[in-house]
């Protein structure tokens, strides 16, 4: 599976936790692998892993989007933005692994497909003061 796969994959579960507890979480998971075709064990579990990282340094992303991100916080963000934008944080102060160019254009990327129409300007504008 292309990194920009596994990416868009990781969204849909951080996606998928705005609306499951952490308890359901588990079952979500699991679910969500079973209906993912020709998925690899080593993808899979680069997705949790990259997903249970997010989770982890959470509230050190939130802190960091809800300091960076002028006129919003993270309780007003729409949904599909909100977990595009803790991905990226993630890649851009968390893993050394992605460039920090990459993060920010991959997340644009989901903006534009995922989004609404303003979404991958709001994505673009917040990653950019981060960065």
């Amino acid at each position: 599976m292309s990194r920009r796969k596994l990416r868009e994959n990781i969204f849909k579960l951080l996606f998928l936790r705005e609306f499951n507890s952490e308890d359901e979480m588990s079952e979500q998971l699991a679910l969500f692998f079973d209906a993912i075709a020709d998925v690899s064990d080593t993808d899979q579990q680069y997705m949790q892993e990259k997903y249970e990282q997010v989770q982890v340094r959470l509230e050190a992303i939130d802190e960091i989007l809800n300091k960076n991100a002028s006129g919003w916080t993270t309780t007003r963000m729409s949904k599909v933005d909100l977990a595009i934008l803790r991905l990226a944080v993630y890649e851009v102060k968390f893993d050394e692994e992605v460039p920090v160019s990459a993060a920010i254009n991959e997340a644009v990327e989901l903006a534009k497909r995922f989004g609404g129409d303003e979404s991958s300007v709001f994505v673009n504008g917040i990653l950019g003061v981060i960065a």
